[in-house]
């Protein structure tokens, strides 16, 4: 049984957990991107689990030494940060915050819903820049791996595309 006490502890661990910035995206937290997908208050102590955009994500490790960190500071003793693959992450599990951020940012967000069609490719890519979706996809991968680059055929500005997964 979760006391009140427990559950306030649980939400004060989240908020604080999803907080963290992510470190390639720094406007983004991992709460924002879908990251952190549960705490738990255990005897033991504080439990975080999260789950990588993608298996093999190179922030993943900064990602959760920020929890740690974060949690330690808040006064809520050093946490166990367990990394979760399954289910695998989606965009659908971005926030609509997180989408308005990436977009303010000059990424595209990802479209909410996208689905399995996502993996064959966009119909269309609105430019955050100025918002014509007459764009086209440059490289298939971007400043990071989780994005591609593409380019505004409109007013001619590259950007950063969050693809769907």
């Amino acid at each position: 049984m979760v006391t009140p006490d427990r559950e306030q502890l649980r939400e004060t661990a989240r908020r604080v957990a999803g907080a963290v910035a992510d470190p390639e995206i720094p406007v983004l937290t991992i709460a924002d991107l879908g990251v952190l997908r549960d705490v738990r208050v255990l005897d033991t102590g504080i439990e975080v689990d999260i789950t990588p955009t993608y298996c093999g994500c190179p922030a993943m490790t900064m990602i959760a030494l920020e929890i740690e960190l974060a949690l330690e500071k808040a006064g809520l003793g050093r946490p166990k940060v367990v990394t979760v693959l399954s289910p695998a992450w989606t965009t659908d599990w971005m926030t609509d915050e997180g989408r308005a951020k990436l977009k303010d940012y000059g990424i595209a967000p990802p479209p909410k819903g996208a689905g399995r069609r996502a993996l064959f490719g966009v119909d269309t890519v609105a430019c955050p820049h100025c918002g014509a979706t007459d764009t086209a996809a440059i490289a298939d991968f971007g400043s990071t791996a989780c994005k591609a680059l593409w380019r505004c055929n409109a007013c001619r500005e590259p950007f950063d595309y969050f693809k769907c997964h």
